[in-house]
């Protein structure tokens, strides 16, 4: 009787749960890297790239996996723990042939790549590319209309050239589901060319939440290939003090042309923010936290605490201010905590239960202040308010962390410590590389 091989398309692999023999969970799969070869010769995995939990991305050899399924993959128990770090002769599967438009070999029709089928080798630990799901008519994302259809790998030619205006829709549906701090680790272990595709597919929103979590050369990167005008809107939908630090890295003439371009209300609250000093309490804030006014009630504080794009930081409090409620406000009165608003009945007024007595930070209170006072009181957002008494934002305590790590953070946490493939993991074991 035949040995029937399983076949996955890597589709259903993003993202899942990289386990060893004891049931301990290793990371998540990220990519799988693959060597094209020669002529139609279906292309062999080399390996996996698995992002563990510190955010480093570690290679494991295909020959280190034991079990592949749309639900997890299990390896053996000795993993190499240094940086992935691609080498010239390997392809990323997620990053570099999905959405690629190709041609079949029959009729020469130009068609683009949905998905990959992978399969294992019988009686190996061998995996190879053998399918392609492909879709007839033209790429785009507003072009998801044509047929469909799965052929062979020899059915089809053009993964070897460099690709041009490469699409970035399957790639981005593949990781549709990713936080942005994970879908920005994606982009940064992209090269600079499928990166640009990449940012310009996303939707404004989505790129801006993952420029928040990108390193600063990616960000300076990614925002000097967009368009003049929809980098502005893109900074329009960052927090205002996130674009006021990428802007900071612009040249002058540059800057000031993209501050131009923004809303003038939006470009407003960014040259505010440029103005106090970077490691300052007015540098730090966010000029958008929730105001209030005293005839507002519970039900209403509820209900702006509700919405899905605060961060938890900024909706565990709100402020209340006299009129006018946009920061800088009227007279800063005290804040309300979200604990106290689920106490009290939806009617009451937040005037009734403010808390008046916290202090709040003058503008130019220095970072180890700013990082004392929260701690102090126990908070992960405080108020800053100017020597009028109005309010002019909020800092809160992942801008606080932001400039207490060291400058590299995120490049650390996106590379990881060590460089290179092979070598010793951190128990003094060996691992092979591919």
């Amino acid at each position: 009787m035949a040995v029937v091989t399983p076949r996955i398309f890597v589709s259903h692999l993003s993202g899942v749960a990289v386990f060893d023999p004891n049931g301990d969970q290793v990371g998540r799969l990220r990519d799988l890297v693959t060597l094209l070869r020669v002529g139609d010769r279906p292309p062999r995995l080399l390996g996996l790239v698995v992002e563990v939990i510190s955010r480093r991305r570690i290679f494991v050899p295909m020959t280190r996996v034991t079990g592949v399924e749309s639900g997890q993959i299990v390896t053996t128990g000795v993993v190499n723990m240094r940086r992935f770090e691609q080498r010239a002769s390997e392809t990323l599967v997620f990053g570099e042939l999905l959405d690629r438009r190709v041609r079949l070999v029959e009729t020469g029709e130009e068609v683009t790549v949905l998905d990959i089928g992978i399969t294992q080798l019988p009686a190996r630990r061998d995996w190879e590319i053998d399918k392609v799901f492909v879709r007839r008519g033209k790429g785009g994302p507003l072009r998801r209309k044509g047929t469909t259809l799965t052929v062979e790998w020899s059915a089809v030619t053009g993964f070897s050239l460099e690709e041009q205006g490469q699409g970035a829709e399957n790639l981005l549906a593949t990781f549709e589901q990713l936080r942005p701090a994970d879908l920005a680790g994606v982009l940064h272990h992209l090269s600079p060319k499928r990166r640009a595709e990449v940012a310009a597919a996303l939707d404004d929103d989505r790129l801006a939440d993952v420029m928040e979590e990108l390193p600063e050369d990616d960000q300076v990167e990614i925002i000097g290939k967009l368009q003049d005008e929809r980098a502005a809107d893109v900074l329009e939908a960052m927090d205002p003090d996130d674009a006021a630090d990428l802007l900071s890295e612009l040249p002058e003439e540059e800057k000031e042309r993209l501050l131009d371009l923004m809303r003038p209300s939006d470009a407003a609250d960014v040259r505010r923010l440029m103005s106090y000093e970077e490691r300052t309490a007015g540098g730090l804030m966010t000029t958008e936290p929730i105001v209030l006014r005293p005839d507002a009630t519970v039900a209403d504080a509820l209900a702006r605490v509700r919405d899905r794009d605060l961060s938890p930081a900024l909706a565990a409090q709100v402020y209340v201010c006299r009129p006018p409620d946009e920061t800088p406000t009227g007279k800063y009165l005290g804040l309300v905590h979200f604990q106290r608003l689920l106490r009290e009945p939806p009617f009451t007024l937040v005037s009734f239960i403010v808390d008046a007595d916290l202090p709040a930070l003058p503008p130019d209170t220095p970072l180890p202040e700013v990082t004392g006072y929260l701690a102090a009181y126990n908070m992960v957002a405080a108020p800053v308010v100017d020597e009028g008494g109005a309010l002019l934002g909020a800092v809160t305590v992942d801008d606080v962390l932001d400039h207490l790590l060291p400058d590299d953070w995120r490049e650390a946490g996106l590379h990881g410590a060590a460089a290179g493939r092979g070598g010793a993991t951190p128990d003094g074991k060996t691992a092979d590389g591919c």
